[in-house]
């Protein structure tokens, strides 16, 4: 029988629950003993000590006006915020505390921990942190993962699961730069782009509603499809005639007026193309359609109980196909960013994983547009982690920083993905009758 939960897409461990189980104890401890490192590392290693200070600089330009930079003794601060995520472990662990109270610890802990490693970075380098420019590529490094995690959210709540997200961005990214290469028109790029995410969903969406193929499978072969004939492709058109094939137009940047002005901030969010607003404004507008609209009610039915959905007049199969094929749309236009919004070519490949990280997110994220966001800000700063910091001298090597994107996932996953219930139905076929 269907519950009230079911209906209205409230998992019940949203209720103040107490939980006391074993990970609950285990994850904590560990978090705490990582922040004890950190107090070892950042706070008391030598990079901190000797009066050394770490330099927050504000402006995106520093030869532009703006607020002037903000000197912090380094020691201190590390101490500070690293004790402050060893709390955050202790009382995940001991305390007797709800699921939502552990998402908030977790959401103190890691910021806490990533600042006390950035403190400790840039102490005493002289050259410090540019504040606006570690925001602006943060926002930019998530807007795939954004529009990767929206489009495996509206295939899971309505009960397919969708690992085939890094296919879709090389798809639609194939798609949309051959298209304004040969149209020269971005506008034709971007409608081919989502055309050709939404062509691999209906790929997906056919072979696990008619033909029950295992999606999780299915989604791994669609990736290696994808790749293949994208780099084949590559290899016979734009590789041999680039001019052609592969040297399309790109977005312009649009200052907002006014927001563009915001000190710290301003330049670096409020100064970027169509494509990255439309990836940030897509999380509220998929978050209402999907609570506070009919369909949003029918398709969290659909996702949750099918069977409950079928007696009510529900027609599953269909609702699963519009979905999927839909969040084709949103994940090829991931693919556009990447090339008309980013790069300004095709590569093979160029996807690099971020398909896969955008899953991650949806998991961390809870199968919530909100929370698939907040996951994505995370892995995007783990992406640019690298940049960041490769002018600061610290010891960490780069091959290390490189894989920081992957390493936080697999952190962020081990910690939160317990906390997280998928749809219920996600994943299993239905069968009428």
């Amino acid at each position: 029988m269907t519950t009230a939960s079911t209906l209205t897409g409230k998992s019940t461990e949203d209720a103040p629950v107490v939980r006391t189980d074993r990970s609950k104890l285990i994850g904590g401890i560990a978090q705490a003993v990582i922040g004890l490192y950190g107090l070892w590392a950042f706070g008391l290693g030598s990079r901190t000590s000797h009066n050394a200070h770490t330099l927050f600089n504000l402006k995106l330009d520093p030869a532009s006006s703006g607020p002037s930079p903000i000197s912090a003794p380094a020691e201190p601060v590390a101490i500070a915020l690293a004790s402050i995520a060893i709390v955050c472990g202790l009382v995940r662990a001991f305390a007797p505390i709800s699921a939502k109270v552990q998402r908030w610890l977790a959401v103190g802990y890691f910021a806490s921990f990533v600042l006390a490693f950035l403190v400790w970075a840039a102490a005493g380098s002289g050259i410090g942190l540019n504040v606006p420019s570690i925001i602006q590529q943060t926002s930019i490094a998530a807007v795939p993962l954004i529009l990767g995690s929206l489009s495996a959210l509206l295939c899971e709540r309505s009960g397919v699961v969708n690992i085939a997200v890094e296919g879709q961005f090389l798809f639609g990214a194939f798609a949309a730069v051959i298209t304004a290469s040969m149209t020269h028109s971005v506008w034709a790029g971007l409608v081919a782009g989502c055309l050709g995410g939404a062509l691999m969903c209906a790929l997906l969406a056919v072979f696990a509603n008619r033909y029950l193929i295992e999606q999780v499978v299915l989604g791994v072969v669609l990736n290696l499809l994808a790749s293949g004939v994208t780099g084949f492709l590559y290899d016979r058109l734009m590789s041999t005639d680039g001019a052609t094939y592969n040297s399309p137009p790109s977005f312009n940047s649009i200052a907002i007026p006014g927001l563009s002005k915001i000190p710290v901030i301003g330049e670096a969010l409020f100064n970027q193309n169509i494509l990255f607003y439309a990836a940030y404004l897509l999380v509220p507008l998929v978050w209402f359609l999907l609570f506070r609209t009919r369909w949003g009610l029918r398709t969290r039915a659909v996702g949750e109980h099918p069977t409950a959905a079928d007696t009510v007049g529900i027609k599953v199969v269909g609702l699963r196909y519009r979905n999927v094929i839909t969040a084709g749309l949103l994940s090829g236009l991931g693919g556009v960013w990447l090339t008309l919004g980013l790069a300004s070519q095709f590569g093979k490949d160029m996807s690099d994983g971020k398909g896969y990280i955008a899953i991650a997110a949806l998991i961390v994220g809870r199968w919530s547009p909100i929370g698939s966001l907040g996951a994505a800000v995370l892995f995007g700063f783990a992406t640019e982690l690298n940049l960041a910091l490769s002018s600061l001298g610290t010891p960490i090597p780069t091959a290390f920083l490189s894989m920081a994107p992957y390493l936080v996932t697999i952190f962020v996953v081990a910690a939160l993905g317990g906390l997280a219930r998928p749809p219920a139905a996600s994943g299993k076929p239905y069968l009428k009758g």
